[in-house]
């Protein structure tokens, strides 16, 4: 190596920042921020954790993780700091100051992995109207290059401008717009919706925690080729097909983005528009990984989800997947009324599938049934 050349960081290794509040979930969160920053790309990485009763207001970390950070990025020669925590702008600042590194906080390192993944001209949108909302509130006070006064014309701004208030224009101009493109595609969807409402085609959306295995669920019921991987958010754009079930006939099923805790609000509310397939589902099947120990709190993060959405009052039926490898036998609960309420298959192996495709169908002879019921009250 030259004396005195600069190595150039890496941009595939990062030092992970995950802290203790006394949650009893800690080592599950550990594990989660591991593949979410290893599905961000990150090959070479180091977990840095330890308790607090309450984020530092400054560092949010403290000042001695601070330093235990910067000799952490200088060993890995890291680019990146990731910390599995929502930080206020000033303490992002705070903490790129004293590394001189780049910082990004769990909200930044979930929508940096959706504008990896996104595939379609609306993924794309709304990929990116959710990281210009995200970064318009980091430009409060803003950064040192936005203290500067420019003058000139057109995107220079006027005499006395500051490159804040540019930013901020720049960023309401494209919100606005990107806002529009979005509303113009979700008026085709909604066409698209009341031509399968005329035609009475049960509506089907697979919804569930992200490597939940909906994407293998879905291929396995519509003999589908959507992408599958064993990673977080493989899959976000929706991807419907029409299938036909015995005892159902025709049922339009959806595959949607997986869900995970802590979600950002405003990548919610971005993706809203694909997340009406389903709003207005018939039926959702909510798919849960039987094998995670954490199972039951990723059920709870897709409920809240779903309420925000909101779809939180829709028919649902509980889809327990990879029953392989959580030692489970295919086969169907009911509830107190003899409903179907949870069916156990496993979409790598196709054990259970039939039951399932029953419990479709049974759900669509009850549905033709309240409808012929309601039709016949309204007619006495």
């Amino acid at each position: 190596m030259t004396p005195g050349k600069v190595v150039p960081a890496d941009p595939r290794a990062a030092v992970i920042v995950c802290l203790d509040f006394g949650d009893d979930d800690f080592e599950e969160r550990v594990a989660e921020v591991v593949r979410l920053v290893e599905s961000a790309g990150v090959t070479r990485h180091r977990v840095l954790s330890g308790r607090r009763s309450r984020p530092d207001p400054k560092f949010y970390a403290g000042s001695g993780k601070v330093e235990e950070m910067a000799r952490a990025a200088t060993e890995l020669n890291a680019a990146y700091v990731v910390f599995n925590h929502e930080l206020s702008p000033a303490q992002q600042r705070n903490v790129e100051r004293e590394l001189d590194l780049r910082v990004l906080d769990r909200t930044e390192l979930i929508l940096e992995i959706f504008a990896q993944r996104a595939q379609t001209n609306e993924g794309k949108l709304q990929v990116e109207l959710a990281q210009l909302e995200h970064l318009s509130t980091r430009l409060v006070r803003g950064w040192t290059h936005l203290e500067r006064q420019r003058g000139g014309f057109g995107r220079t701004g006027g005499p006395g401008e500051t490159q804040l208030e540019l930013d901020r224009r720049y960023i309401g101009r494209r919100v606005k717009v990107l806002r529009e493109k979005i509303t113009s595609l979700k008026k085709q969807r909604q066409v698209q919706r009341r031509a399968r409402a005329r035609g009475d085609v049960l509506s089907v959306s697979l919804v569930g925690y992200t490597n939940a295995g909906k994407s293998t669920l879905f291929n396995a019921l519509a003999k589908a080729k959507a992408y599958e991987a064993d990673q977080l958010f493989a899959t976000l754009d929706t991807t419907t097909r029409r299938v036909w079930i015995a005892a159902a006939g025709n049922v339009v099923v959806s595959d949607t983005v997986g869900f995970i805790r802590d979600l950002p609000h405003g990548l919610v509310a971005a993706f809203r528009a694909t997340l009406e397939e389903t709003v207005h589902a018939d039926l959702l099947l909510h798919v849960v990984d039987a094998s995670s120990p954490a199972r039951d709190e990723q059920a709870e993060a897709v409920d809240q989800v779903l309420a925000e959405i909101p779809a939180g009052e829709a028919p649902r039926l509980l889809v327990w997947n990879k029953i392989d490898a959580a030692a489970l036998q295919p086969g169907v609960e009911r509830d107190q009324y003899g409903r179907i309420s949870r069916v156990f298959v496993s979409a790598r192996t196709g054990a259970g599938l039939e039951e399932l495709r029953k419990a479709i169908a049974e759900f669509a002879r009850s549905r033709a049934a309240q409808r012929e019921s309601s039709e016949a009250s309204v007619s006495f």
